[in-house]
């Protein structure tokens, strides 16, 4: 099993446990915090316990032996996941996501060390030129989390995206590998964590 270990976090192929934990989170508890925060304007369908574990092995490997998605494990509890799909394959160009489902774990660096993590790890793992991310201009945490690990703000859709009837922007970051390579050695230089991988 795949594991990327931080100070904080740990990212890792979900167990069934996992599974059920993450299943319990994004359709179960009854506050949906995150739901408010994690695109609210995409109306999504609820899916039973099965067809969400069959979610997980559903096109799981974006390159051999590379998953899709990950769990965010923190104090050994499955409270959310990273994630990635591709927007061109011709140009090594893959959107990225991340979303922690227990707002307990909100504001403490969690998300910033997870998501530092996944993107470290996909372009190492991989060829790829480009990591994105989408959020909409009400998300503040989300686009400080992405800036804070090299990202920049690439396009801004104006007023593209309602939530609780009043409009926001439409909001695309992004990050090329030599834009991240320059960001990882200043990274290293002052001695920032970064995550470990285990087999």
């Amino acid at each position: 099993m795949m594991k990327l270990i931080g100070e904080k976090v740990s990212l890792r192929e979900a167990t069934q446990e996992d599974v059920n934990e993450l299943y319990y989170w994004k359709y179960k508890e009854k506050n949906q915090e995150a739901k408010k925060w994690n695109a609210p304007y995409i109306s999504e369908g609820r899916l039973t316990r099965e067809e969400y574990m069959n979610s997980w092995d559903k096109e799981y490997e974006l390159f051999p032996c590379l998953p899709r998605l990950l769990a965010v494990i923190i104090d050994e509890k499955a409270v959310g996941t990273v994630s990635c799909y591709w927007v061109d394959k011709h140009t090594n160009w893959l959107e990225t996501g991340i979303v922690i489902y227990d707002p307990d774990y909100w504001s403490g660096g969690y998300g910033t060390e997870a998501y530092r993590m996944w993107i470290d790890f996909l372009f190492e793992s991989t060829p790829l030129h480009r990591l994105g991310m989408s959020t909409w201009s009400g998300n503040i945490r989300m686009m400080k989390t992405a800036a804070k690990i090299g990202m920049k703000e690439e396009a801004r859709i104006r007023e593209a995206r309602i939530v609780n009837g009043e409009y926001f922007d439409s909001i695309k970051m992004g990050i090329l590998r030599r834009e991240w390579e320059s960001y990882r050695s200043k990274s290293c230089n002052r001695k920032e964590y970064r995550g470990e991988l285990k087999h």
